[in-house]
């Protein structure tokens, strides 16, 4: 097998295609059963934030109208359609294929890693590229009296719909797109308090009737190199109106973060305790890499040491998917294809004349 991408997200499609343009035979690994990534595991209203015409993975377009903002469900459709023709390309896709470990296995100066798996195999590659994404790592963030807490503490990973969560006091965390949206539906069924550090920003969806990533587009924005724009705690959220409009009306409302959890209770910043029945966390999420752990490859804090996607400690390592990893929209799916072009390129010339010969 020339090339080995473990990880059948959009990052790991992704890496595949730009593989086989570049005339390699990909064997793509995928953890789950089906090549799909997190996406069918998202909760049920999400729509994507660009217009398809914007949403596009390398060699194929998002069918449809451009225009449109596809449903979750739709960007499911599309990369199971992707993924098949990957494999009609001639990338082999392995399914239930889970990673367990990644170790360095090269010479001093040299690459070279073995890749074990959760069933007892082991597969060795002269160079690795991780692209399992983040959403089985969210970040949860230090609460004061969380381990007390008696009320439902959830993570937006664990939401799916509003149904459950009808007639209830609800603190959303955050201050993103998701948490907004999120907040949005549930104030449908439930009495719902947006929670965060800083004030919401707005950003509007269609400034001058076009949507925001067409002027991203033609300003080159989104090609921006991420050293030369300051990455923010938290992205504007992407509103036509209807978000800021609910909160003007009094549908939910937005206070700053409390100060501590106390029982069954919040306590806000100006000393008041308040009953709560669910605390959910639209907090993100953190790089999943746990099987690069034993390697070295990680901070501290588990994220990776990496100049744009490559690797500082490990020549013939690699990222892929990352938040700005190079750029504004490096981790979505209209910017992951031009980060994987780049990353397979560096690690080809790292390669010189040797064959690049396996990708996780």
């Amino acid at each position: 097998m020339d090339t080995i991408i473990i990880g059948g997200g959009q990052s790991g499609l992704a890496a595949a295609r730009t593989l086989l343009d570049a005339r390699l035979t990909p064997v793509l690994l995928e953890a789950t059963d089906q090549a799909t990534g997190s996406w069918p595991h998202y909760y049920d209203s999400l729509t994507l934030f660009s217009p398809a015409r914007y949403s596009s993975l390398p060699g194929m377009a998002f069918p449809g109208d451009p225009d449109r903002y596809p449903h979750r469900d739709e960007v499911v459709a599309y990369l199971a359609r992707y993924a098949r023709d990957l494999a009609r390309l001639g990338a082999e896709i392995r399914t239930g294929a889970r990673v367990v470990a990644v170790e360095a296995t090269g010479q001093a100066g040299g690459e070279g890693f073995t890749v074990r798996l959760a069933d007892g195999t082991t597969l060795s590659a002269p160079t690795v590229i991780a692209a399992t994404g983040s959403f089985a790592s969210p970040a949860l963030p230090r609460l004061q009296g969380l381990t007390d807490f008696t009320g439902q503490l959830r993570h937006a990973a664990a939401y799916t719909s509003p149904e459950p969560y009808a007639g209830k006091r609800i603190i959303v965390v955050g201050a993103g797109n998701s948490a907004v949206q999120i907040t949005y539906e549930l104030a449908e069924i439930a009495t719902v308090t947006l929670a965060s550090r800083e004030p919401v920003r707005f950003l509007e969806q269609r400034p001058l009737g076009k949507d925001v990533h067409f002027w991203f587009n033609v300003t080159g924005f989104d090609r921006l190199p991420a050293r030369l724009v300051s990455s923010p705690p938290t992205g504007p959220v992407l509103d036509e109106g209807i978000y800021r409009q609910a909160l003007r009306d009094g549908r939910f409302d937005r206070r700053p973060m409390f100060t501590r959890l106390d029982g069954g209770a919040v306590v806000w910043a100006d000393g008041s305790r308040e009953p709560v029945d669910v605390v959910l966390l639209a907090t993100g999420y953190r790089p999943h890499l746990n099987y690069l752990e034993g390697l070295g490859a990680l901070d501290d804090s588990g994220y990776p040491r990496h100049d744009r996607g490559l690797s500082t400690t490990h020549p013939g390592l690699g990222f892929l998917g990352l938040e700005w990893q190079r750029n504004p929209a490096s981790n979505s799916l209209r910017g992951v294809g031009r980060d994987a072009r780049h990353l397979v390129g560096k690690l080809k010339s790292r390669l010189g004349p040797r064959r690049l010969r396996a990708v996780v």
